[in-house]
């Protein structure tokens, strides 16, 4: 059993709370079945039950009865129409039709109005019959004329949503829709709305211009907007927390090329893609809410022009007023009610066509006949369109118009404005000057530059000047121009030679020439001019005019003479440093010679090798040490002071002399390094630098070694070649006072050691670690001397910093 139909909440509100014994109701508005399994007929429960539902059936029976009602009428009065008969036996016919159809009469109503209308609705009905069922397709016709019929019924927008919702959108899963109204400046208005509670709705009842929403892309795209799912926009609109995840849909609602406002439809579940007869169908509500929304219109402001065409003589007055060049356009619709283009009714007299072609051609001809191009990259025909849409005006600042007359493509950059009045639009175009422009800019220019320009009638003895040669001069524009002859009265005397020569070349030798002085004006000031001028002659080879121009050159003058000082500073500075560098080399080379005797050591080869910055001006701080001790021990040692030049070369011959007679007190290496490391700390300026020291027994065969922040040393034995194992010490002259550990390394025969600086190995595009595995690969292929070796490393050395590099090997035998 069931109760009568109750009025329907707004999805999203709150349900509320049903008497006991009724049935709630769904969103739909379909009475939820009652379990009354177990309840007597005859109980007081199964009577009332009993008379709900027939009372439900007689409500539906009713609904029904009133919404075909209009159909069977419209069906009615188009049998009297084609069958030349009265009222009465049109309704006769249309019984007998039907039951010979076998159909209900709505049904039958609803296919003679089909057959009749040919319209948008007739084509998504024949778009059912070729995809759906029989039952389905009748289901479609009857809700698609019943909410037609109910949109142009309907006295309010809320009444054409809710039929919308109720007899077109429920079946296609849709649960809410919106419509909305759009005005002249962009804004939206929510006009009717169902399945949204009246809270939600009351809140999106305006959205100001610009706002983006999803039903304003619906009002921007001409072809609406699908979305499978909210969520994926991240746009805002309404009812968007009661269903994130459903899908939308925004159309425009026009006709005729006017969009009076957009229809939204919300689906719970995301929206598949919807198959074309299912897309005609909305397509056709957008179509049914475009008269409701004028009305609707029209009722919130009854200042509003009506949405039909006007009588344009009012505009056109408008137009022949303009001091501008302006177009009266009005809408060309074809057969099938689409706008197609404009017809150009009016042009003013102040028009001025781009390809130069009298208003008498443009006048009455179709906006894309008259300008094909306009539909082209200008989009002007897009941008009339646009504003006889939606009645949102335009205006753009230096637009390409372009006219493609005879096959000629014609251009000119033109200030634009649309508007739309009534049912006319308005355009109004400036074409630039072009003679204007280009003369603002010579002036400009003529300003930026500080140039002046003159004209002198030698015959008349005329003299024009521009405004600024009296700036330049610095004379007030009412006084008298100077004539040319008496020019170096107003220069510097020293100038007076090339002042002279300028004048006969001009006057004399009618030749163009230039020249450049000092000219001094009234203020006291000087300035830099150059002055260039050319003679004119007449028929008859006479000079009577000449003309030219003034420069202020003093900015270049003072230019030039800071850049000669600069130069001539640079020049002595770089000559102080090449000799600063050739002094440093010198030094350099004096403690450490490229090339140096080998040391005699009985059962040791020793060799060492230097090879110096090439760029002079990286003359470094690396040595090098192979000295034999008044203990019989030998002192090998290599280093680099941090830095370049004079500095760090003599803090590199401080460091190895303190090494040498440091050496002699028998101290071992770590000793030697910890005073070293005072040395450079405290008597050098703190300087900073690396180091490697090492004491070589040759009794033993053994080697004591210690270092400073420095590389390790590499041992050859055989066909490898190993880093020794690093041992603890920090660079020198960090700090005042540091212990250097030590190491000793037991020598076989044919072992080669290998004490380098990082010039060797260093690179700036590889870590130092990639550096020394190939050093080892190198060292590997042992040639037969030391100094064959030696010279193999400096041959096959991947460096590239331009950086010093000393070797110092030994080899027992």
């Amino acid at each position: 059993m069931s109760t009568p139909e109750q009025p329907r909440e707004p999805v999203g509100a709150q349900p509320r709370p049903e008497p006991s014994g009724f049935p709630a109701q769904t969103a739909a508005g379909d009475p939820v079945p009652l379990d009354l399994a177990g309840v007597s007929p005859t109980s007081p429960v199964g009577r009332l039950a009993a008379t709900v539902e027939r009372l439900r059936r007689e409500v539906r029976a009713a609904q029904a009865e009133a919404e075909g009602r209009a159909l069977i009428e419209l069906a009615k009065g188009i049998l009297v129409e084609r069958l030349g008969c009265g009222p009465a036996q049109a309704a006769r016919q249309l019984a007998e039709l039907t039951e010979q159809s076998r159909v209900t009469p709505l049904e039958f109503a609803v296919e003679v109005i089909n057959q009749a209308a040919r319209d948008r609705v007739s084509e998504v009905t024949d778009a059912f019959l070729a995809a759906a069922a029989e039952a389905e397709r009748e289901s479609a016709a009857v809700r698609l004329r019943a909410a037609e019929s109910g949109a142009l019924a309907a006295d309010d927008t809320q009444a054409v949503a809710d039929s919308l919702l109720q007899h077109a959108l429920h079946p296609l899963g849709a649960v809410a829709v919106a419509v909305w109204a759009a005005g002249a400046d962009g804004s939206l208005t929510l006009a009717g709305s169902a399945g949204f509670s009246p809270a939600e709705a009351a809140r999106w009842r305006y959205v100001p211009p610009e706002v983006a929403t999803v039903a304003r892309r619906g009002l921007t795209e001409r072809t609406g907007q699908w979305f499978t799912s909210l969520a994926q926009t991240g746009l805002p609109t309404v009812g968007r927390h009661l269903h994130p995840e459903g899908g939308r849909v925004a159309l425009p609602a026009g006709t005729g090329g006017r969009i009076h406002g957009v229809l939204e439809i919300v689906w719970p579940e995301p929206l598949e893609p919807q198959p074309p007869q299912v897309v005609r169908q909305v397509e056709a509500l957008a179509e049914l809410c475009a008269h409701t929304l004028e009305t609707y219109t029209l009722r919130q402001d009854p200042g509003q022009e009506p949405r039909v065409l006007p009588d344009a003589a009012e505009l056109m007055d408008l137009a022949d007023g303009l001091q501008d060049p302006a177009l009266v356009l009005v809408p060309h619709i074809d057969g099938s009610g689409q706008l197609v283009d404009f017809r150009i009714q009016h042009v003013n007299s102040r028009f001025l066509d781009p390809a130069g072609r009298p208003r008498a051609v443009v006048s009455g001809a179709l906006l894309l006949e008259a300008y094909p191009m306009a539909a082209g990259k200008s989009e002007l025909f897009q941008r009339v369109e646009r504003v006889y849409a939606t009645g949102e005006a335009f205006r753009a600042h230096r637009m390409q118009l372009t006219a493609l007359v005879d096959q000629v493509s014609l251009s000119a950059v033109a200030d634009i404005s649309i508007s739309r009045h009534g049912s006319s639009v308005l355009l109004i175009w400036r074409i630039e000057d072009e003679t204007a422009r280009l003369a603002s800019l010579l002036q400009h220019a003529q300003r930026l530059g500080r140039i002046g320009g003159f004209e002198e009638n030698l015959l008349t003895g005329e003299i024009t000047w521009n405004d600024q040669l009296f700036n330049l001069y610095g004379r007030a524009p009412s006084s008298t121009p100077v004539p040319l002859e008496e020019l170096p009265a107003y220069a510097h005397p020293d100038d007076a030679v090339a002042l002279g020569r300028f004048l006969r070349t001009v006057l004399h030798q009618r030749r163009s020439a230039s020249a450049a002085f000092r000219l001094q004006r009234p203020d006291g000031v000087t300035r830099h001019i150059r002055v260039v001028a050319e003679p004119v002659l007449d028929t008859d080879g006479r000079l009577f005019v000449v003309r030219g121009a003034y420069q202020d050159i003093s900015a270049q003058h003072w230019t030039e003479v800071a850049l000669a000082a600069t130069r001539d500073q640079l020049a002595h500075t770089e000559q102080q440093a090449t000799e600063r560098n050739r002094l440093t080399l010198q030094l350099q080379h004096a403690i450490m010679p490229p090339a140096q005797a080998p040391l005699q050591v009985p059962g040791l080869e020793v060799a060492v090798r230097y090879r110096p910055a090439e760029t002079e001006q990286l003359v470094g701080g690396d040595w090098y040490d192979a000295v034999v001790l008044p203990s019989g021990l030998i002192l090998l040692c290599v280093g680099d002071v941090a830095g370049h030049g004079i500095e760090a070369a003599t803090s590199m011959v401080v460091l190895r002399n303190a090494l040498r007679g440091l050496a002699v007190t028998g101290a071992g290496p770590g000793q030697l390094l910890s005073w070293l490391n005072i040395v450079a700390h405290h008597l050098t300026g703190a300087v900073t630098a690396t180091a490697v020291c090492a004491l070589y027994d040759p009794q033993r065969r053994t080697l004591r070694w210690a270092r400073a922040g420095h590389l390790p040393p590499v041992l050859v034995r055989g066909r490898s070649a190993t880093p020794l194992p690093l041992v603890k010490g920090m660079l020198l002259g960090a700090v005042p006072e540091a212990a250097y550990e030590e190491a000793e390394v037991q020598f076989a025969p044919e072992d080669t050691l290998l004490m380098y600086t990082d010039g060797l190995i260093e690179r700036r595009d590889r870590s130092v670690e990639e550096s020394l595995t190939h050093l080892l690969t190198t060292a590997r292929a042992a040639p037969r001397t030391l100094d064959q070796q030696l010279d193999r490393l400096l041959t096959y050395s991947r460096s590239d910093t331009d950086d010093d590099t000393c070797i110092v090997g030994i080899r027992v035998a």
